[in-house]
């Protein structure tokens, strides 16, 4: 074979951009694997990519020079269909997934029916997880891990000065704004197995949801702001972020943390009067964690789910259902 079917985009834009084309199959380099993709995980960076990262308004020197025509994506769960002689601890036939070259935009061509990528960023897939749902774990999961576990790298931090550090989680209070979502979702969980008191905000249709994560109170924040009822927190994850993620600072105790996914905080004076640090990280692929992961997905400690799944070819309906917001869990693209 020397082709294969991939979703290509040969210029910026909404999700009518994204094309079914037929494209070369890629050939792994020294230290790559080649996997046979069964299933696709979609991401916000997916349609950041789409779009040329205009709505995210970079500064110049972070905005990706993005050539085309281009394939999105980063999320896989596959088969092991060839590994470069250099390359030990997997074999054809292996079920892999992993999160390939993240932040490397533009390389990562996860939509797609084959992909290749470093084995570093790969992990041997859960024997009890099928692979729709492994697809849906890794940006998401390593997003909660490396903010709330172990950043597991000493790479510089582009979204601040110092490194983020992780803070200790037993016994302490910690909030989840966005908790239904993607990153969210995982976070609870991982805060609960850390021994957390974990209070999930959303919307309330995904309370019961919620609290079958884990999740201690729930907050509805179309009834009530959270801000208004919570207090003496120790730590609030906002997988939200951006400049309204201020609004949690006096909910934190002194000397607390507030964690933003995606940047625009902008009141560090008002949080050093309140000594509160905040601190955000670049998610960075790695097998390795994936691994661990894994085994917590494998035993029901931690559980992803989907809001629906799509067909490779139909991978324009998956970012339009995107774009409307409200997802409880992660979309998945689906490769025959």
């Amino acid at each position: 074979m020397t082709t294969m079917n991939a979703i290509r985009l040969h210029e910026f834009g909404g999700p009518e951009v994204l094309r079914y084309e037929t494209v070369p199959m890629p050939e792994p380099k020294p230290g790559e694997v080649l996997v046979r993709v069964h299933a696709v995980g979609v991401n916000p960076p997916d349609w950041y990519l789409r779009d040329g990262y205009r709505q995210q308004r970079l500064p110049a020197d972070m905005t990706p020079s993005i050539p085309l025509p281009a394939i999105p994506g980063s999320d896989v769960s596959g088969v092991v269909a060839a590994v470069a002689p250099d390359v030990e601890g997997f074999s054809v036939g292996d079920d892999v997934f992993g999160m390939l070259r993240f932040p490397s935009f533009g390389e990562s061509a996860a939509y797609a029916e084959y992909v290749c990528t470093p084995a570093s960023d790969l992990s041997l897939k859960p024997f009890g997880v099928d692979h729709v749902h492994a697809a849906a774990v890794p940006m998401s999961g390593l997003t909660a891990w490396q903010f709330l576990v172990e950043v597991g790298h000493d790479a510089p931090n582009p979204l601040q000065p110092q490194p983020h550090r992780p803070v200790p989680l037993k016994g302490r209070t910690v909030l989840v704004n966005g908790a239904a979502g993607g990153v969210g979702h995982l976070a609870v969980q991982l805060a609960k197995w850390r021994g957390a008191h974990v209070i999930a905000v959303a919307s309330g249709g995904h309370e019961a949801f919620l609290r079958e994560l884990g999740a201690d109170d729930v907050v509805d924040y179309t009834a009530v702001r959270p801000e208004d009822v919570v207090r003496d927190l120790d730590l609030v994850v906002d997988t939200l972020g951006g400049p309204t993620t201020a609004r949690f600072l006096p909910t934190l105790k002194r000397g607390g943390a507030l964690f933003p996914v995606f940047p625009g905080f902008a009141d560090y004076d008002e949080a050093a009067k309140l000594s509160v640090t905040v601190s955000m990280t670049q998610v960075r692929s790695d097998g390795t964690q994936l691994a661990e992961l894994g085994r917590l997905l494998d035993d029901g400690t931690v559980r992803v789910a989907i809001d629906g799944t799509y067909p490779l070819a139909q991978a324009r309906a998956a970012h339009e259902r995107a774009e409307q917001g409200h997802l409880r869990g992660k979309i998945v693209l689906t490769v025959s």
